[in-house]
């Protein structure tokens, strides 16, 4: 059950409206990194949580996203709310109504739709979805995924902070990007009482996998690291040295039943290249400069792009002659 206190958990103080900077704010009320979709996360993790420490941390730090979510909000509505007015008594001529919306940046649904209002869409006029929410129902893979999303949205915020100068929206994001920090903790100590949390999951890795380091990205640029080299890890700088890794030969086969081999049989015998012939296409049929080698002889194609049109003109020309 949920009480609303009717006070913001951090002081909202704009110092004017500006519909452009409510329309950025909006990524951190219905976008991905959003509070929203923080507090969605946390509650379907807490919901389902067996451990009763985490099930309490994970319902707390869900509600307390609200309350950013409520901050947020506020903060939008604020900015929004000469440009809310304007769009509803329509006291500006057209010209000035059109200007209004289209050089502050904000969408049209935003303005139109939603009238100026807090909506559950990020910045770029997306509707907010639960997709957004990435709780598998394992603690070890979840607190990772939340780790990450706090740092997410500390980045998000520090972008926001970065390009207002009113110093009561600076403030109350600094605020919010400063919880990000703190739940970021909370999950970390979460994650790492937990022991043997690392591979996620109970099964273990086979263990002359986990330890392999596969250098697929060769050339100009090759570097090592801890993360690459030293005993923690069997480096591979030779492919053909790991394909395949187990001891087949690296062919997919299935086993079939006698009848669906002969419709297989039948199949590929119906739908069969014949290698040997060469057959006139309707590129053949059309090629023009440009099109390089056909069947019928190299028609020669240009060189670069800006000698295709000299080489279109030879072309006509011989046609005319």
């Amino acid at each position: 059950m949920f009480m609303h206190n009717k006070r913001l958990q951090y002081t909202v103080r704009v110092s004017e409206p500006n519909p452009r900077l409510a329309c950025l704010l909006l990524e951190q009320f219905g976008g991905a990194d959003g509070e929203l979709a923080a507090a969605m996360r946390y509650f379907t993790q807490g919901l389902g949580e067996e451990d009763a420490g985490r099930k309490d941390m994970l319902l707390d730090i869900a509600t307390e996203e609200l309350s950013h979510l409520e901050v947020i909000g506020s903060i939008i509505a604020m900015l929004n709310k000469g440009a809310k007015a304007q769009l509803s008594e329509g006291q500006l001529a057209e010209a000035e109504l059109y200007s209004m919306v289209g050089q502050t940046g904000t969408s049209a649904k935003e303005s139109l739709l939603f009238g100026g209002g807090p909506a559950l869409i990020d910045s770029a006029g997306v509707p907010w979805t639960a997709a957004y929410v990435d709780t598998r129902s394992e603690p070890t893979v979840d607190l990772r995924s939340n780790i990450a999303a706090e740092s997410r949205a500390k980045i998000v915020y520090e972008r926001l902070i970065n390009i207002t100068d009113d110093p009561g929206i600076k403030d109350a994001l600094g605020f919010l990007m400063t919880r990000e920090i703190a739940h970021q903790k909370s999950f970390e100590k979460a994650l790492y009482s937990i022991e043997d949390n690392f591979p996620p999951g109970k099964l273990p890795g086979v263990e002359k996998y986990s330890n392999m380091y596969v250098n697929t990205s060769q050339g100009e640029g090759d570097m090592t690291g801890p993360w690459n080299s030293g005993p923690q890890w069997d480096r591979i700088d030779d492919l053909t040295e790991v394909m395949p890794a187990d001891d087949g030969d690296g062919l997919a086969t299935v086993d079939l039943d006698s009848a669906d081999a002969k419709v297989v049989a039948k199949m590929a015998a119906r739908l069969a290249s014949d290698a040997t012939s060469d057959p006139t296409t309707g590129v053949d049929l059309g090629a023009g400069p440009g099109a390089g080698r056909v069947t019928d002889g190299d028609f020669g194609g240009a060189a670069t792009i800006a000698e295709a049109p000299a080489m279109a003109e030879a072309a006509a020309k011989d046609e005319r002659n």
